[in-house]
């Protein structure tokens, strides 16, 4: 930096503009930036070929069989038959994940809370972190199979709420570490801030902190609804079948995603054209979700100034 732009800077002057800064760069320098953008956006084509190939193969598959009838008719019990629908399904993936997420995203908030403002590195936030780490990577079968013994063993009942559980506990760690990682990133002077006008702490992270970061909050939070909505392990262990809609927590239930297990596992047409159609249901249903959640923590972050 020469000793014009210095002075210049310290009187007051408008800053260099970025392409004018840009072009005084060494042709390596500059060589080595679009270099590293071209493999940055590289790499995205990469990941988005084979996401919109999915999605292109799910649409092309399963809009063929969509309609309100497929939505809410009963499940044929017979994989031979055609017609019917998904009803009981979307019903059921709804009433478990919504109280699956009810179970474990407070709690999860709560725990990322404590970790990152109270608990600090003290053992037992060491602890709760080590085992989330571990909850993460569990296969979602062994939590199944931990709900079937501990739950459904002793009530003697495969239900909904059964199931719940399964989902909670696989949604659980998931919700800590991610809150946890976006609590961190929210800067301690914004916490000083607040601390030096007289709030307490508890007021702090809840008027300041979690606004703050609320919009990675919600990202992590459904992250784990949607692979709580996919899971298919802990369904069918835990939950049960039917062929009718059940919306209550209690007595068999199934979701699309066990729905779709089985039907595809099927040599028959009509249960494979279900397989899809329930594919592109769960697609949509974790899109309006996501969609909504996000129109809802835009309403409650800290909008910039």
């Amino acid at each position: 930096m020469t000793t014009t732009t210095t002075a210049a800077r310290v009187a007051g002057a408008a800053p260099v503009p970025a392409d004018l800064r840009r072009s005084a760069l060494p042709l390596r320098r500059r060589f080595t930036d679009g270099f590293a953008k071209g493999l940055m956006g590289l790499a995205l084509l990469v990941a988005l070929v084979p996401l919109g190939l999915v999605i292109y193969k799910v649409l092309q598959a399963g809009a063929g069989v969509m309609s309100w009838e497929f939505l809410v008719e009963d499940i044929p019990n017979s994989a031979r038959r055609a017609g019917g629908g998904m009803g009981p399904a979307v019903a059921g993936t709804l009433v478990i994940t919504g109280a699956a997420a009810a179970m474990s995203i407070p709690l999860g908030v709560l725990g990322a809370i404590y970790l990152n403002e109270y608990g600090k590195q003290n053992a037992l936030a060491r602890l709760i972190r080590t085992m989330s780490d571990v909850m993460t990577g569990v296969p979602s079968v062994v939590m199944g199979l931990f709900v079937y013994v501990a739950w459904v063993l002793i009530v003697k009942e495969q239900s909904g709420f059964a199931a719940a559980l399964a989902l909670g506990c696989l949604m659980l760690p998931i919700i800590i570490r991610s809150t946890e990682e976006m609590l961190r990133l929210v800067p301690d002077e914004l916490r000083q801030a607040s601390a030096a006008l007289g709030a307490r702490r508890w007021k702090t992270t809840v008027s300041v902190v979690l606004p703050a970061a609320i919009s990675g909050i919600v990202s992590g939070v459904m992250l784990a609804i949607a692979r709580a909505a996919g899971e298919t392990a802990p369904v069918v262990l835990v939950a049960g079948t039917t062929f009718a809609t059940n919306w209550s927590l209690s007595g068999d239930n199934t979701t699309l995603a066990a729905q779709i297990f089985k039907n595809a596992g099927e040599p028959f047409l009509p249960a494979q054209d279900r397989a899809w159609g329930a594919a592109l249901t769960l697609m949509v249903i974790v899109l309006l979700f996501t969609v909504a959640a996000r129109m809802i923590s835009s309403r409650f972050a800290i909008k910039e100034r």
